[in-house]
């Protein structure tokens, strides 16, 4: 079955659009009821040309899952994509055979089949969901999953999903990427040529906000003065941004779905796979206000748009004034936890080295592509650290499985950073996270840049006696 939704459609499924942000009927029905989601085939229109892509929807059409942390976790996920398929409730810390990964938690769900999950939610957040099968994420195998407290905060909220699109099927991207490695250094669809490989090292047609184009962007209207909680995910493959507020500023609530201290700016990075909740105060007057998030070390961008009753909204131009930055860790620096582990010294202290071939396009964790690698061993009740060590010229968005971490030190400077899932390792960078080893299981410890993973850069962090 194909779900044809038009962006008509989309645009009249909730109240912001996306079918989610003040949509009660997302919301898990009863304690005792599973949400059903489908795993399913769509068609959206990307630059004027119908893309076919995957999609996680509910019944009622909404995309993803609003629940609270008050609720149990009880999903009915059918396959109707065509395909093997497994979803991963990314942030998330379930009892790991429900985590999602094939091959490591259980193995995928078959064409026609269906997986029940059912543990108990550990906090509220923003959080997200994704395949886990092959390359599915690329092609929007993806979601929302927001998690509110058990008395929902009064502003309003706007959930925001950003991707990168590219017609060219992932595999053919990723075997372009590959054949680099035999001389084929000619310009190729899905090849970047426009920015350096260490930043981007695919090209792609167009970035989405809610599965939509700045040609025609997904616009939510607005009251002057009106407090709202933006909550944005980076759900693309291999693309971090610069979230841009333009004229607006916003108070830092969140990242990763873990309350932090309170910055204030308007401009925010947002690596692949994390997330970050933004209050705005708006204008008492009436207007329009964009929200973008510009391709790092490009000028491409998507975005949002924020606009008042009446007020009229004129084409946005998908392309920024100038390139922007190379996402570094000077924001990382600021970042603060508000509840951080509470202190005390490792038990155990893994050294891993980020490491890989470019030209070859093989990338490695100590130097061995994932099924020749070496898992990492923890003990339950542990205090870990996991030394990051960078040794090659891409960043990496490294990305651990069923826990939280907190990032502790970069390049030897020692802080009490922000509580994460996912942290950015910049080139010839060394940073050291610590969680504490208190849901046992074999767990997935991975780049979360698609084509990354891909190509080998992954292991798994499992306990003794598991």
């Amino acid at each position: 079955m194909i779900a044809r939704f038009t962006r008509r459609r989309v645009l009249e499924s909730g109240a912001t659009g996306f079918g989610l942000a003040l949509l009660p009927a997302s919301r898990a029905p009863a304690a005792s009821a599973a949400v059903t989601l489908t795993a399913e085939r769509r068609v959206l229109e990307v630059n004027g040309k119908p893309a076919n892509v995957f999609g996680l929807t509910q019944p009622n059409g909404t995309r993803g899952l609003v629940t609270s942390v008050a609720e149990p976790f009880r999903v009915h996920l059918v396959n109707d994509a065509g395909l093997e398929t497994l979803i991963h409730w990314h942030g998330l810390t379930p009892p790991y055979q429900q985590d999602g990964v094939p091959g490591v938690s259980g193995p995928p769900i078959p064409p026609g089949g269906t997986a029940e999950y059912d543990f108990a939610l550990a906090r509220p957040g923003t959080y997200w969901m994704h395949s886990h099968q092959g390359m599915q994420e690329q092609v929007l195998m993806t979601a929302p999953l927001i998690i509110h407290e058990a008395t929902p905060a009064s502003e309003r909220e706007i959930v925001v999903l950003l991707h990168d699109f590219s017609f060219t099927s992932p595999k053919e991207i990723f075997a372009r990427l590959r054949s680099r490695s035999s001389g084929d250094k000619a310009p190729m669809a899905g090849m970047s040529m426009t920015a350096p490989p260490d930043l981007n090292d695919v090209a792609y047609d167009a970035f989405l906000a809610n599965d939509r184009t700045l040609a025609d962007p997904f616009v939510v209207r607005v009251t002057p003065g009106e407090r709202v909680r933006l909550r944005i995910i980076n759900g693309a493959s291999a693309s971090n941004f610069h979230i841009e507020l333009g004229a607006l500023r916003a108070t830092l609530l969140a990242v990763d779905g873990h309350p932090a201290n309170k910055l204030t700016g308007s401009s925010f990075p947002l690596v692949i796979a994390q997330r970050i909740d933004l209050l705005v105060e708006l204008p008492k007057q009436t207007g329009v206000w964009p929200v973008f998030g510009v391709v790092e070390g490009l000028a491409q961008r998507t975005g949002i748009v924020l606009a008042t009753q009446g007020a009229r909204v004129t084409r946005l131009a998908a392309q920024a004034d100038r390139p922007s930055a190379p996402v570094n860790l000077g924001f990382e620096e600021r970042l603060r936890g508000a509840s951080p582990l509470a202190p005390r010294r490792a038990d155990r202290v893994l050294p891993v080295a980020l490491t890989g071939d470019m030209a070859a396009y093989i990338w490695t964790l100590n130097d061995k592509v994932y099924g020749q690698d070496t898992p990492l061993t923890v003990a339950k009740g542990e205090r870990v650290e996991l030394v990051m060590a960078n040794r090659t010229m891409m960043s990496h968005p490294m990305h651990l499985h069923g826990h939280v971490f907190q990032v502790v030190e970069i390049d030897g400077r020692r802080f009490p950073g922000a509580m994460r899932d996912t942290v950015l390792v910049p080139p010839k960078t060394t940073v050291t996270v610590a969680f504490d080893a208190d849901n046992p299981g074999k767990w997935a410890f991975h780049c979360h840049n698609l084509y990354h993973l891909e190509a080998g850069m992954m292991t798994t962090v499992r306990y003794v006696g598991i």
